[in-house]
């Protein structure tokens, strides 16, 4: 079951949770991935509601997200088990199914094809409406020395883009 909410109501505990980490999930050919995201946006757009998320060129999600333009952000209403936070952000889509590794329900999605998270039942549901490559050279040198530092494994230091989803669904997962 699924409680509809307006997701601006909701605007102050998603924005608090953001920084502890909530969950960015997608779908593509078959295959499900989720992420956690520390960064983010909402708000209005071109006279819409939109959360805005920033996801690395490298990650499973990424690619994922660019075959299917639709994500769905996931947001616990109390604690969310700090297990959870760890496999999410660190562990790749591409390797392992952090769905299984955590436990985590997949609920059908209402509006896209991406699924909600049992676990974390605020769920907004989402349509990518313009992305964005960051550019490097627009960026300070004190930012990109803080966050996107060359390391062996990536030599130029991963970039992000920017998804910006036109919120087309908002709820709070119920247990049935």
């Amino acid at each position: 079951m699924k409680q509809e909410i307006s997701p601006m109501e909701y605007a102050s505990h998603i924005l608090q949770a953001l920084p502890k980490g909530i969950l960015l999930t997608t779908r593509a050919e078959g295959r499900d991935d989720t992420m956690v995201i520390g960064w983010g946006h909402m708000g209005i757009l071109w006279g819409k509601p939109v959360f805005i998320v920033y996801v690395r060129e490298s990650r499973f999600t990424k690619t994922l997200l660019d075959k299917n333009p639709e994500f769905t952000v996931n947001v616990p209403l109390d604690a969310v088990d700090p297990r959870v936070i760890a496999v999410c952000g660190r562990q790749s889509g591409r390797d392992v199914d952090k769905f299984a590794l955590c436990g985590l329900t997949r609920e059908p999605g209402r509006s896209v094809s991406v699924p909600a998270i049992r676990e974390l039942p605020l769920t907004l549901e989402c349509k990518v409406i313009y992305s964005q490559r960051q550019e490097r050279n627009a960026i300070g040198q004190e930012v990109l020395d803080r966050y996107y530092a060359p390391t062996e494994a990536d030599p130029e230091g991963d970039i992000h883009t920017a998804y910006y989803g036109l919120i087309v669904d908002s709820y709070i997962v119920k247990e049935s």
